[in-house]
């Protein structure tokens, strides 16, 4: 290869590097006045456009992170700032990219990684006094949740103790009303079985009452008959 093709190639490289350096600006530009007319769909249109020519561009990503964030895209806006952390060398701007990231993950109710990332973004920037006060809050609603989840296990336990002694006070009736049928039946009188033999003794001891009474009707009747003869008229 000849100086002049070197030199050729080395100005067509800087040349394309401009050139993709102007567009990634363009869309960053156009990006953030769509973000400053609060158009943030419109912005994300136009950051992602930009990250496409320049997929390292950390004003590119963390702007994108931002249109995402008031979108309520929450997710996908931590995994911007996540990605922008890993470029940006700056600590001024890591701290604001932190702080943002904190923020997102206080919205999707994850209050351990906000507190991290508030934590990061004050190393970065020690005096910046909204991070602390955000910092201070999510600490505080940390710890009334862990507290009230504290309480309802508390409960619950409580729940189940009572539950577990009423059970018991059931059992214990029910056993105490089982004996007491047991013995409710043992203390009334069980009939007797009688055998054949009895029942044919018994039997026939009634039919030898019926016969004697019989014969001393009999007998009574037969003395009455007698009397009427003897007696004389007048």
């Amino acid at each position: 290869m000849t100086k002049n093709q070197l030199l050729l190639l080395l100005f067509l490289g800087v040349a394309s590097s401009i050139s993709a350096q102007k567009a990634e600006r363009k869309h960053i530009r156009a990006g953030n006045k769509q973000y400053k007319e609060q158009k943030y769909t419109d912005a994300e249109i136009e950051y992602r456009k930009g990250l496409e020519v320049n997929g390292r561009s950390a004003e590119g990503t963390y702007n994108l992170g931002n249109s995402l964030y008031r979108q309520n895209k929450n997710k996908e806006a931590i995994s911007q700032y996540e990605s922008m952390s890993a470029i940006e060398k700056d600590k001024s701007r890591l701290a604001a990219n932190y702080h943002n990231m904190g923020n997102a993950y206080m919205k999707e109710k994850d209050l351990q990684k906000g507190i991290e990332a508030y934590k990061q973004a004050l190393r970065m920037n020690p005096n910046d006094d909204s991070t602390r006060y955000n910092l201070a809050l999510a600490q505080k609603m940390l710890s009334d949740q862990q507290q009230q989840q504290q309480e309802q296990q508390e409960e619950q336990k409580q729940e189940q103790k009572q539950e577990q002694q009423q059970q018991k006070q059931d059992q214990q009736k029910q056993q105490q009303q089982k004996q007491d049928d047991q013995q409710k039946q043992q203390q009334q009188p069980q009939p007797q079985n009688m055998s054949k033999q009895n029942a044919e003794q018994l039997l026939q001891a009634i039919q030898q009452d019926e016969k004697n009474t019989q014969q001393k009707v009999k007998e009574q009747q037969m003395q009455m008959q007698q009397r009427r003869k003897t007696d004389k008229d007048w």
